[in-house]
C-alpha cells in the first residue's frame, strides 16, 4: 500500500493527474496478456522534474513504480502485481523530427505509427514496426526491444536507439548516447535500458536514428497447401540470397481467423507474406526472383500488389490476426519463440505434434524471416494445466535447438521462471545484480523477468 503521507503529497505535485478512482485502478491493472492487479493509484507525469519527485517519494515510502505506455504488451510487464504507483508516460507525447541530422528526438507517450509518420513527411523512415504501432508508444518499444515484420532487414527497435535521458531507480537522471551515430566512450550502458522492460529506469527522452524512406514497397502473398511446403518456401527464399524487408507467415487457422475477422473468404492451408522495397528496379527484379524460388514449392496462388493501396490491404490481413483469434477460445497463451532459420519447419512441426498430444488447439504465425514464431495455444480454462506442459516442452526443445523462448515480447512475469532455461544460473545472477546496484529498494516495476 502507498502510505497516506506519500498519497497527499502525491496529489500535491499531481493535482487532476492523479487517479484513484476504481475505474482507473481496473483498466490500468492489465496488458494485452489480461493479467490483472489492481495499482493503489495513477499518474500522468508531463515532465521530468514531477517523475524524479515520485522516484524520491517511492525510494522514501517503499511503494512500487510500474512505468507504463499503452498496455500492448504480451508479457505482463506493465501489471502492477506489486500494488503501487502506475506512472503513465502516455501525456509525453512531444516529438521533433530533425532532418539534416536524420534523427527524431522523441518523449516515450510518442505513438510509434505518428513517429513513422512524421519521418515519412520529411523523406525519412523509422523501421520499427510492432503489430500495435498504432497504439503502442516509443517508451513500450524501447522498453521490450519491440521487433515486428520489418526487423529481417533493418533490425529491432536498439538498432534504432542512439540515445536515452533516463530517471534512475534512486532519482538520479542521466543522459546515455547523446544521439550520436558513433560514441564509444565507456561501457555500453546504452544497450543495457533497451529491452529491460521498466526495471532499471524510465525513459524520459529518446534519439531514434532515421534512415531514407526506400522509394518503393511491393508485397507478395503466396499460399500453400500445407504448413510445410510454406517453411521450406521460406527457408529457400532466404537461402538463395534474397532480402526481403519482411517475410511473415501464417497457417490456415490464422488465416481463416483474419479473413473471417475482416470479412473475406480464403481456403488456403498456409500463407506467405514477402515485402520487397528500394527503387523501382530493385523491386522488380526482386519479385521476379521470388516468384521463382516459390514455383520450386507447391504454391497454390501468388498475389503481387501493383499499389500502395494494395500494399495496405495485404499487411491488413497480418495485423488483424491477433484481434481476429483472441475470440476463438477464451485464453490465448501466446508465445514467440526463436529459432535458427535452417530449424523453422522442425519448429512448427514439433509446435503441432504438441498441441495434438495434450489436445489442445494452436495456431501458429509470425516473422518467419528471423525465425521468430507465434505460436498461440487457444484454450478454455480447463485446458490451461495442459497447455502450461505444453509451453515448457516448447521451451525445452527451443533451448535445445539454440534458439530463444522470446523474441520481442519480453520476460516479464509470463516467462520468469524459464529465464534460467535459456541463461542459466550465472547471467541470471549477473542481471539480478545489475538490477540490484541501478534500483537497491527494488521500487521499480518489482517482480519482473527474474522469478
Amino acid at each position: 500500500m502507498v502510505p497516506e503521507r506519500a498519497i497527499k503529497e502525491l496529489k500535491s505535485l499531481y493535482g487532476k493527474r492523479l487517479k484513484d478512482d476504481t475505474s482507473h485502478k481496473l483498466a490500468y491493472s492489465f496488458d494485452a496478456t489480461r493479467i490483472e492487479a489492481e495499482p493503489d493509484l495513477v499518474v500522468f507525469p508531463l515532465r521530468e522534474e514531477e517523475i524524479i519527485k515520485t522516484v524520491k517519494l517511492a525510494n522514501r515510502y517503499g511503494f512500487p513504480i510500474i512505468p507504463r505506455g499503452s498496455g500492448t504488451g504480451f508479457s505482463g510487464g506493465a501489471v502492477p502485481i506489486k500494488g503501487g504507483v502506475v506512472l503513465s508516460l502516455t501525456k509525453m507525447t512531444k516529438l521533433e523530427i530533425i532532418q539534416e541530422e536524420m534523427l527524431a528526438v522523441a518523449e516515450p507517450g510518442v505513438i510509434t505509427a505518428d513517429l513513422q509518420r512524421e519521418a515519412e513527411k520529411k523523406g525519412l523512415f523509422y523501421p520499427p514496426d510492432p503489430a500495435s504501432l498504432k497504439n503502442s508508444t516509443i517508451g513500450g518499444n524501447i522498453a521490450e526491444n519491440s521487433g515486428g515484420p520489418r526487423c529481417l532487414k533493418y533490425g529491432v527497435t536498439k538498432n534504432y536507439v542512439l540515445g536515452l535521458d533516463v530517471i534512475l531507480p534512486t532519482g538520479e537522471r542521466i543522459s546515455l548516447g547523446r544521439g550520436l551515430q558513433k560514441n564509444v566512450a565507456g561501457y555500453d550502458l546504452l544497450s543495457l535500458f533497451v529491452g529491460s522492460e521498466g526495471t532499471l529506469g524510465i525513459v524520459t527522452r529518446a534519439y531514434l536514428r532515421l534512415i531514407p524512406r526506400p522509394a518503393l514497397s511491393r508485397s507478395i502473398r503466396a499460399d500453400f497447401l500445407t504448413v510445410r511446403d510454406a517453411s521450406e518456401a521460406a527457408t529457400d527464399i532466404l537461402s538463395s540470397g534474397i532480402l526481403p524487408a519482411a517475410l511473415e507467415f501464417m497457417d490456415q487457422r490464422s488465416i481463416e481467423a483474419a479473413a473471417s475477422y475482416l470479412g473475406e473468404k480464403t481456403s488456403a492451408g498456409a500463407s506467405l507474406l514477402i515485402q520487397l522495397d528500394g527503387d523501382e528496379h530493385s523491386v522488380a527484379s526482386g519479385i521476379i526472383r521470388v516468384k521463382e524460388v516459390l514455383k520450386r514449392h507447391n504454391v497454390l496462388e501468388i498475389l503481387v500488389s501493383s499499389n500502395d493501396e494494395e500494399e495496405e490491404e495485404v499487411w491488413t490481413l497480418r495485423r488483424s490476426i491477433s484481434p481476429a483469434i483472441a475470440s476463438l477460445k477464451p485464453i490465448k497463451v501466446n508465445e514467440d519463440i526463436v529459432v535458427p532459420r535452417s530449424k523453422i519447419p522442425d519448429a512448427v512441426d514439433f509446435t503441432y505434434n504438441l498441441a495434438e498430444k495434450y489436445s489442445i488447439e494452436v495456431i501458429v504465425f509470425g516473422h518467419m524471416g528471423d525465425g521468430n514464431i507465434h505460436v498461440n495455444f487457444m484454450i478454455e480454462e480447463s485446458e490451461r494445466e495442459r497447455a502450461g506442459q505444453a509451453v515448457i516442452e516448447l521451451f525445452e526443445w527451443v533451448v535445445r535447438a539454440g534458439g530463444a523462448i522470446s523474441g520481442e515480447h519480453g520476460i516479464g512475469i509470463t516467462k520468469a521462471r524459464f529465464l534460467e532455461l535459456q541463461l542459466g544460473k550465472v547471467q541470471a545472477e549477473i542481471m539480478r545484480k545489475i538490477k540490484h546496484i541501478l534500483d537497491p529498494n527494488d521500487i521499480m516495476n518489482p517482480g519482473k523477468i527474474f522469478k
